[in-house]
């Protein structure tokens, strides 16, 4: 299969593809004669694995930890879970920042009377905020 093709049935783009293979994430497409990438069921496979771990989240470091430990028949199950767990935090970590982000909007907007008045709470907050910083 050509790049193109590969692409296509993996749902990874072609220069998410090229990355991969220069970053080191996924070993280089053996070359045709004519210099094009040619490409296996195989490395579709493993492109559908990363694409998987990226639509979860997962960064490209921790994703190429995982791809180790797919390959390593031998693994230990409890490492796949530590670096499942730890994404899970992060996650968790993040929504509840976010949460907090949104409650603290929610509340300015509310204080807004959003007329043609030149006073607003929004603005206020945004500059006293920046001043304590």
């Amino acid at each position: 299969m050509n790049i193109g093709e590969v692409a296509k049935a993996s749902g990874v783009s072609a220069k998410m593809i090229r990355y991969y293979e220069q970053t080191g994430l996924i070993p280089r497409a053996n070359r045709r004669q004519s210099g094009y990438r040619n490409y296996s069921a195989s490395d579709v496979h493993m492109l559908r694995f990363i694409r998987r771990g990226r639509d979860l989240g997962f960064p490209v470091a921790e994703i190429n930890e995982l791809l180790g430990l797919w390959r390593d028949k031998s693994r230990q199950s409890a490492d796949v879970k530590r670096i499942a767990t730890a994404h899970m935090a992060e996650l968790r970590e993040k929504i509840d920042s976010l949460e907090q982000i949104t409650n603290t909007l929610q509340a300015l907007i509310e204080c807004c009377s959003g007329d043609n008045r030149p006073d607003c709470p929004i603005l206020d907050d945004l500059e006293h905020t920046a001043d304590r910083q």
